[in-house]
């Protein structure tokens, strides 16, 4: 069982499609490549986290259809366009404002995460090697060697594992501000 990270799907949003992700042709056409991106990696034993925005202007069937199709085992942490609609979606657990939580690498190696809608110049953690996942931005912020949106803007429409995030990190040509600004990566 593998745990992947994602934000940012905004099932259902017709004025995004229009405005960044014209290549879809349709929110129909949208929707259904997510989730076929989303299956091929994600096994239903899975957990997904999804860091926020998983629809917007999407009426509660179309969320409650989506949410059935896509495999998984999946977590919230809630973002500015998750109204009741889908908060109220059968989540694993309730969805929450923001993680803290554990995830090994396929050497069982532990790392600590801290996981927002929203990214943070610094979060808890930070100087106990806390790495930190967000959303939101829709793939306008750079990288860091810490942190790094895992929206679907920024990556190529599909949940990522954790091996493939700590590698973008570690290729980030920048640190957090409070790291450079003490000569650190």
């Amino acid at each position: 069982m593998t745990t992947f990270f994602t934000a940012d799907t905004h099932f259902g949003d017709a004025p995004l499609v229009a405005r960044r992700r014209s290549a879809f042709g349709s929110v129909e056409g949208h929707d259904e490549a997510l989730i076929a991106r989303w299956n091929a990696v994600v096994a239903p034993r899975d957990t997904v986290w999804h860091l926020g925005d998983f629809a917007a202007g999407a009426s509660r069937p179309h969320c409650a259809a989506v949410f059935a199709r896509l495999n998984g085992i999946k977590r919230l942490v809630r973002g500015n366009h998750d109204t009741n609609r889908v908060l109220e979606l059968p989540w694993a657990e309730p969805p929450v404002e923001s993680a803290r939580l554990t995830v090994a690498d396929a050497l069982g190696r532990p790392w600590r995460l801290f996981l927002s809608h929203y990214p943070h110049r610094s979060w808890p953690g930070f100087w106990r090697e806390t790495r930190h996942l967000y959303g939101h931005t829709h793939a306008c912020l750079p990288d860091t060697s810490r942190s790094c949106d895992v929206g679907a803007d920024a990556c190529d429409y599909r949940p990522l594992d954790l091996a493939t995030l700590l590698a973008r990190q570690e290729a980030a040509p920048l640190a957090p501000e409070e790291m450079a600004a003490r000569g650190l990566r």
